[in-house]
């Protein structure tokens, strides 16, 4: 936020710095030139090489182009401007100075897409500036239309915003069509973030300078102290500081809309301790979840029927109650749809009295708006009953002795421990049959008929399997007939990553002295990556060594190589490089300084609570990314333990080798493969031989987090009876006996978190049903743990099983 009105700024020094932008060097592009989407010479480039303006292919759809300015010499090409973001175009569009000075961009069927003209009625040049001002220039050197005049979600130093411009939000990260924020500096003087909507209306404000009848522009200079200018002459800081370094700067409004300044080092050799990557300096608002209180219309920070919590980093992530999915799954912030038949007030009087919906709870949650009754003095009960009993209430809110009946469309949802009370969804009624998506039923709705369907859909897989093995083997047979081909000279993963030679490997390991572990899939060797290789700065690096070359030592480095190269999560180790020569094949991964979640687990003093809860939390979050969110396939790691679980500098977790990993299509939900994992976290399924899915990963991470909860192992060493002391029994027993104290000895902490304690432990308890159905998806695993769901009450994890036979 602006945080205080700061001294006087100089006049003339203001005017200087705005004046300085006409003053940049540049290339002139000559009337009647052009460029051509999917071509080689698809872009003019600035002077000093910073920016460049011409096509530029969208992030996983390369066959559609923007027509944008982006900075060139940085590897994601960050855009800063664009033109087309609503109307893609494809290969073979253009991109015209014309001979009279008008810029026009036509799709490859020759139909007109944009289109500018000089402002002053003529232009003898275009030019892109080293500030990365895009501009029509006559040769009196005035311009007649420019980029900065027109800006989209982003200002770069040397521009300003005033009244006549503003920022309008992209719809999502990889959408360039205007989304739902925008940032605007009133006439009234005050700058604005609100919402808007899809009428270009705005709603209230998210945040406000409340510099009304004051503010006069927003000014980026090159310093980087971006500041609103005031019209008595004194400013308003945004930025507390320079900017750091030889730095690329921009401020750029989010998808989000969180409006951030963030920085880029420009060298290789940048001294200034920044990572090659843009990072935030500056944001505004605070909290913009609960910025929205001022906003009465409109959906809020979140689309209607869904809630808004703030993560680490400043950003919001929009939430689904129980039982609602998104709209659109690629847009989570689009808002949500209920996963029922909603309530009606026909005849009947309303679904509860049909005994057909319930309560769902999410803990500090709220929607402000959409009250229509409140009552004082109730208890949650009361409160509960009160909505259920109203075929107009969607959702009633319980806080301090008071109960607040809410209609659809909720709106302007938020989550935070500030808020306090709870939120009592009203849900349709889930029968034991349909607790989760793929779920078969639960011990009390088992029957000879469901026995006999079950038997039916088996048969049915089993031909539609030895009909997919046939087409593989007939597949596999065609493919080993084809003539050998010589090995990749480049990266064989296709993700550009850093190639190595053996000898490299070796320099950068010290000759592989110190060794970080020994596993079943190689060694791994602690390394330095040298400056000529990671832009100018040396790194602390991991090789893993596979010491053999075996043929499945081979299969399995290929496998690690395909499952983790174009992967990227804050949850998974991220792979830096690899050495494919002769009969050496090795990894190398970012180091890991914390190193594996089993040396802390299983060590005295063990994590504490609360860091055991992120780690759970973030493992979580890995597995899902792997199961549903890799681009073009769904990935099972099958080797899920704390080994495996490595922790960074912060602890963060990382999950890491992939060696065992088995990859699926996006329409491909199981497959059959041989026994992979390790003892104590192997699911059931695996020793029937019969195909798995990624519910293997689940029942390994119920393990995981029962360790995690426990700080116990899996499998103990023999106890004084003889007999091993299998941890998934043994908490199951405590959760049945109510003895949750046992399970976490004395620890305080975790005692004081008495009811997220027990959501973990029924979560665990979930996800090691031996029955793979029985099993939620580690995205409703994940959304338990972080009550944004409820968890039903889990049964003994055998019963199901026990019953069939």
């Amino acid at each position: 936020m602006f945080p205080h009105l700061s001294l006087l700024f100089s006049t003339l020094a203001f005017v200087s710095v705005l004046l300085s932008a006409n003053a940049q060097p540049h290339r002139n592009i000559s009337l009647s030139s052009s460029v051509s989407a999917g071509s080689p010479n698809a872009s003019w480039v600035s002077p000093s090489g910073d920016f460049a303006v011409g096509f530029r292919p969208l992030d996983g759809a390369p066959t559609l182009f923007l027509l944008a300015v982006w900075f060139d010499k940085i590897p994601d090409k960050t855009v800063v401007w664009s033109a087309n973001g609503v109307d893609p175009v494809r290969s073979g569009s253009k991109f015209e100075l014309t001979s009279g000075g008008d810029l026009i961009l036509t799709d490859d069927r020759g139909r007109e897409v944009w289109k500018r003209y000089p402002a002053n009625g003529a232009a003898d040049y275009a030019a892109i500036l080293d500030t990365g001002n895009f501009v029509l220039v006559n040769n009196a050197s005035d311009y007649g239309w420019e980029t900065f005049a027109e800006p989209t979600d982003t200002i770069l130093p040397t521009q300003t915003l005033g009244t006549a411009s503003r920022l309008t939000s992209h719809r999502t990260e990889s959408n360039f069509s205007e989304g739902r924020f925008v940032l605007q500096l009133q006439e009234n003087g005050n700058l604005a973030l609100s919402p808007i909507s899809n009428r270009d209306q705005t709603y209230g404000g998210l945040w406000y300078s409340d510099t009304v009848n004051s503010g006069y522009q927003l000014v980026f200079p090159r310093s980087g102290i971006v500041y609103l200018q005031l019209n008595n002459g004194s400013r308003l800081n945004f930025s507390s500081s320079p900017s750091p370094g030889d730095v690329y700067q921009r401020a750029t409004l989010g998808f989000d809309g969180v409006f951030r300044q963030l920085v880029h080092p420009k060298s290789a050799t940048n001294d200034g301790g920044l990572p090659r990557s843009w990072t935030t300096v500056s944001h505004l608002p605070d909290d913009i979840c609960t910025g929205s209180r001022r906003i009465e219309t409109g959906s809020g920070v979140c689309g209607f029927n869904s809630y808004c919590r703030l993560d680490n980093d400043w950003s919001p992530s929009c939430l689904c109650p129980p039982r609602y999915s998104y709209l659109d799954s690629g847009d989570t912030f689009g808002g949500c749809k209920q996963d029922f038949v909603p309530d009606s007030c026909g005849s009947s009087g309303g679904g509860y009295k049909n005994g057909s919906f319930e309560i769902a709870e999410i803990a500090n949650a709220d929607w402000p708006l959409s009250d229509y009754e409140h009552y004082t003095s109730v208890d949650e009960g009361i409160c509960r009953q009160a909505c259920l009993g109203d075929c107009e209430c969607g959702v009633a809110i319980f806080r301090g002795g008071e109960c607040w009946k809410k209609k659809l469309p909720l709106s302007n949802g938020r989550i935070g421990g500030s808020i306090g009370g709870k939120a009592l969804v009203k849900v349709g009624m889930i029968n034991s049959t349909t607790l989760f998506p793929d779920n078969p039923g639960t011990k009390s709705g088992k029957s000879k008929e469901t026995v006999e369907i079950i038997s039916w859909v088996l048969l049915g897989c089993s031909g539609a399997l030895f009909l997919l093995s046939a087409t593989l083997l007939w597949f596999f047979f065609l493919v080993r007939k084809k003539p050998e081909q010589s090995p990749p000279k480049t990266d064989p993963s296709g993700a550009n990553l850093v190639t190595f030679t053996y000898r490299e490997i070796e320099e950068m390991t010290s000759g592989f002295r110190e060794v970080l572990g020994v596993g079943a899939s190689g060694t791994v060797y602690k390394g330095i990556m040298p400056r000529t290789f990671n832009n100018g700065c040396t790194k602390s690096v991991a090789v893993k060594k596979l010491d053999k070359l075996a043929k499945e030592k081979d299969q399995e480095f290929k496998n690690e190589l395909r499952a983790v190269a174009k992967v990227h999560h804050k949850n998974l180790v991220p792979l830096l490089g690899l050495c494919d020569e002769g009969p050496h094949r090795l990894l190398v991964y970012e180091f890991m300084s914390n190193g594996s979640l089993s040396n802390h687990l299983f060590a005295d003093p063990k994590p504490s609570w609360h860091r055991r809860v992120q780690i759970a939390f973030g493992v979580g979050r890995g597995l899902l990314y792997l199961h549903e969110e890799c681009q073009n396939q769904i990935m099972i790691h099958c080797d899920i333990k704390p080994q495996n679980v490595l922790l960074d500098d912060s602890f963060v977790p990382r999950i890491s080798d992939f060696g065992l990993a088995k990859m699926l299509n996006p329409n491909q939900t199981r497959t059959t493969t041989n026994m992979r994992g390790t003892r104590g976290y192997v699911a059931p399924e695996w020793f029937k031989r019969t195909p798995i899915t990624a519910k293997v990963d689940v029942y390994s991470f119920g393990v995981l987090l029962l360790e995690i909860i426990c700080c116990r192992r899996s499998v103990e060493h023999e106890t004084e009876e003889g007999e091993p002391a299998i941890l998934t029994f043994w908490a199951f027993d405590c959760y049945k006996g109510g003895r949750l104290e046992a399970l976490v000895e004395d620890d305080e902490e975790a005692l004081q978190d008495g009811k997220r304690l027990e959501r973990m432990l029924m979560v665990a308890i979930w996800c090691i049903q031996e029955e793979p159905s029985l099993r939620p998806t580690m995205r409703k695993a994940t959304q338990m743990l972080e009550g944004a769901v409820e968890v039903p009450l889990p049964p003994d994890p055998s019963s199901f099983m026990s019953e069939l036979t």
